[in-house]
């Protein structure tokens, strides 16, 4: 038997996740000594510091496996958002969560999944390792998510549909009254997952809807949050959800069984109390979305109306040399296709001083 007959035909056929460039990557290839990456929407204030020292605290006990339930986080969730802890559920990542639901209910080529394009990525590969359908819908002009096309794109072999809001890449929402009808509208076979990974960034704004209250009111939803953004812990892999004790259970069979390290534990932990930095972390990014705005702008670029933590925008020809020259210039950026097209870009909102050196970069372009 020859090693590739041994690989299912729709794994081959998978293409592998791109991030955004690496420092280090960058620094590698261009010898440049200062770098800032705007391309990963992490915080860039970093984590709380009561985080780091709640990880230097668990390092001591690294000999023993963590705790395998979460307890203590699960707990802690629970109570910040008044939720029963077994509606509660931690992953490596919202990333493993995306994994498990897909492996909990597509079964293979009867199934679909459907999402908005541009959205996140890595709902593609729920379908596509389950060879079951994927289905894009395009958002609409304003690079909002359709959710009217949504739902009519979902049928009785819709298992998943995916509603990011805000949105990733655009950083749109879907106001309350639009997601209620078109839960309203999903067959009872369907399970709404509503990806708020940038929650925070969001939460206060008129009609925009908390995906807990419509768990709560029984409707068939699934609610992931992440401690990657707003509360910086990119680097330590910590997501979790919330849905039906149904659900959950299915997850929690279907999970490894030591998913989440002891070190993410405890700094999740610690930052879900320090509201002060996440107060900071806001701040900063209310300030350094309208000085990205007005740039792109001004290169002529149509700025989506975004409430995460990084502004999109379709700036009406190819932007491939815009990167390049970026990147010289020692700023990285997410740009082209993976956005949505050969003409959109997406830059993460920075500290004011390295929104400034990416004002002086593109001051400097000849694009």
């Amino acid at each position: 038997m020859s090693e590739p007959s041994l690989i299912r035909p729709n794994v081959g056929r998978m293409v592998p996740y791109s991030p955004g460039k690496p420092i280090e990557e960058v620094r590698r290839e261009l010898g440049l000594e200062r770098i800032v990456k705007l391309a990963s929407n992490e915080n860039p204030l970093g984590p709380s510091p009561n985080a780091v020292e709640a990880i230097r605290e668990a390092a001591a006990q690294l000999h023993l496996y963590p705790d395998a339930s979460g307890h203590d986080l699960v707990h802690a969730i629970a109570a910040k958002h008044g939720i029963a802890p077994s509606q509660v559920v931690l992953g490596n990542g919202s990333d493993e969560l995306i994994h498990l639901l897909g492996l909990i209910t597509l079964a293979g080529p009867g199934d679909r999944l459907v999402m908005g394009h541009p959205s996140f990525v890595r709902y593609e590969a729920a379908a596509q390792i389950a060879d079951a359908e994927l289905v894009h819908v395009p958002v609409d002009a304003d690079f909002r998510l359709d959710l009217n096309a949504m739902a009519k794109a979902c049928d009785e072999r819709t298992k998943l549909v995916f509603v990011a809001n805000p949105n990733n890449p655009t950083g749109t929402i879907v106001r309350e009254c639009e997601l209620r009808a078109f839960l309203a509208d999903l067959p009872e076979t369907t399970l709404a997952v509503l990806d708020e990974a940038y929650f925070e960034f969001a939460a206060d704004e008129s009609d925009f809807p908390n995906g807990l209250d419509l768990l709560r009111e029984g409707h068939r939803v699934f609610v992931m949050r992440t401690f990657s953004k707003a509360y910086g812990l990119a680097g330590i892999r910590i997501g979790y959800g919330f849905g039906s004790e149904s659900v959950v259970d299915a997850i929690h069979r279907a999970r490894e069984p030591f998913n989440v390290n002891s070190l993410a534990q405890a700094a999740a932990i610690a930052a879900l109390g320090d509201d002060e930095h996440l107060q900071k972390t806001l701040s900063v990014n209310r300030e350094g979305m309208a000085r990205i705005e007005a740039m792109l702008v001004g290169l002529g670029g149509r700025c989506s109306q975004s409430f995460a933590n990084f502004v999109y925008a379709d700036m009406g020809r190819p932007v491939e040399g815009l990167f390049q020259g970026l990147l010289r210039r020692g700023v990285i950026i997410r740009a082209g296709r993976p956005m949505g097209g050969p003409n959109a870009l997406r830059i993460t909102i920075g500290t004011p001083e390295e929104v400034s050196i990416l004002e002086e970069a593109l001051a400097g372009l000849a694009w």
